[in-house]
């Protein structure tokens, strides 16, 4: 047997009142972009493929403007049952290595397409559609009509839940 590929579960009693949802403290997204010219092969459907050179100052720009809490309404999927619009986003981290750029968002709850609706925004202003005003009048409009076309899901990973 391969032990490469036998992975070790740590189990914690929990009481009954947990919740795998709603008892989370934490959740952190990543999102993944191929920012090249030629499509990914081995990680093909792995990320979003982006053949336009990305402006990566102007994209942390913008992923500070969405910082701390915020009415993020110009995010939220029609179908979202979120009771508020109102959410806190801790943390926003861009790092590239070799033309694949990674994003980690950081927050204790998101609406429904959130992270896939910012990426389609932050993309706009890393492609320079947008200015950095353009992208905060867009932001604060609370307008889902005025957002970006959203990410594709391929690019998106659950990477962690903090209970």
């Amino acid at each position: 047997m391969n032990l490469n590929l036998i992975s070790i579960v740590k189990i914690k009693k929990r009481s009954l009142n947990f919740h795998s949802r709603f008892s989370a403290k934490k959740r952190i997204y990543r999102y993944v972009i191929f920012n090249r010219i030629s499509k990914p092969s081995i990680e093909k459907d792995r990320g979003w493929h982006i053949k336009k050179k990305l402006d990566l100052k102007l994209m942390k720009k913008g992923a500070k403007k969405l910082l701390g809490t915020n009415d993020f309404s110009t995010f939220k999927a029609s179908s979202c049952n979120s009771n508020s619009p109102i959410k806190t986003m801790e943390s926003i981290k861009i790092k590239e290595k070799k033309n694949k750029i990674e994003i980690q968002f950081k927050s204790k709850s998101f609406l429904q397409q959130q992270v896939r609706s910012m990426m389609g925004c932050l993309k706009y202003l890393a492609e320079k559609r947008w200015s950095l005003k353009k992208f905060e009048r867009v932001f604060k409009s609370k307008k889902r009509t005025l957002c970006a076309p959203p990410a594709p899901a391929h690019g998106l990973f659950l990477e962690k839940v903090i209970y």
